[in-house]
């Protein structure tokens, strides 16, 4: 007995010198410089008139900064059709959005982004991609990973004699996070092409595997080829995200560039994207 009382007494002193040995390090981490935002997807769904639209604008923060609002509420947006040269001025709605009702989508036209914010200009162009029809949407068991998941697959045609570029999103209600693929026809010409989406489990982002019961959207996006190769760099970032094989990742910047001061440039993105969008459920 007067050893156990002893040991115990021995691992009471050793804890004690153990929490008395930390020391609270405060590390200083190093901010960027504060830059603006640009959230300007024009997505003309298929079979729609395209014309409602929104642009939205906010400010960079620091990584660990989760309080501030940094909505824009003092920026001039319009949208200049350079091929019919149709100016559509996005109403300011004074929480960073920025929004149309009269905009007309043309597939094939160039389309300009202008944005003025503190006195510093922004521009960026695009062209509207058109994109093809879903041929069907099915589900099966032996073309993905697992063997035993459930998938859901799409086809579509691509059109003969040209390049086309494509982005694909997955999303069912309740997930964290979408699922985005980009597509490029290089090696599919021509000819219809098959796409599927298998989900693993994932518990960090409550992700569970396809079950009977479950509905999927799915969205397919015909894209600009500069689009696909933002998109292509910005998924593989992503994905690999914790992987210790993978390459360091790069600060990607988009299309929109400060055409006052060219070192203030933005980030994000314009595009301009003809999408055709379906859903299905599992049996």
């Amino acid at each position: 007995m007067k050893r156990y009382i002893k040991n115990i007494a021995v691992l009471i002193i050793a804890s004690l010198g153990l929490f008395a040995c930390e020391d609270v390090i405060d590390v200083e981490v190093q901010t960027g410089q504060i830059r603006l935002v640009i959230e300007a997807s024009l997505d003309w769904e298929k079979g729609t008139l395209g014309n409602n639209q929104t642009i939205k604008l906010s400010t960079s923060t620091p990584y660990f900064e989760t309080a501030n609002n940094t909505a824009v509420t003092n920026a001039t947006v319009m949208v200049t059709n350079l091929d019919t040269n149709e100016v559509f001025n996005f109403v300011n709605q004074n929480d960073g959005t920025y929004t149309t009702d009269v905009f007309v989508p043309v597939e094939n036209n160039q389309y300009q982004l202008e944005v003025v914010y503190n006195n510093e200009t922004y521009i960026a162009t695009e062209t509207l991609m058109p994109v093809p029809d879903i041929n069907d949407v099915n589900q099966s068991v032996d073309g993905g990973i697992d063997p035993d998941l459930l998938e859901v697959n799409i086809y579509f045609d691509d059109p003969a004699d040209e390049d086309n570029f494509y982005l694909i999103r997955y999303y069912e209600e309740g997930d964290l996070f979408p699922y985005f693929e980009d597509y490029s026809d290089e090696f599919s010409n021509g000819n219809e092409v098959h796409d599927f989406f298998e989900k693993q489990e994932d518990e960090d982002n409550d992700q569970a595997e396809f079950q009977p019961g479950d509905s999927v959207d799915i969205s397919l996006y015909g894209i600009s080829e500069r689009y696909y190769n933002y998109m292509r760099i910005l998924i593989e970032q992503y994905y690999s995200g914790g992987n210790p094989f993978s390459s360091n990742g790069v600060q990607l910047k988009g299309n929109c560039v400060n055409a006052t001061n060219q070192a203030n440039y933005p980030y994000g993105y314009f595009r301009a994207t003809q999408v055709v969008k379906t859903s299905y459920t599992f049996q």
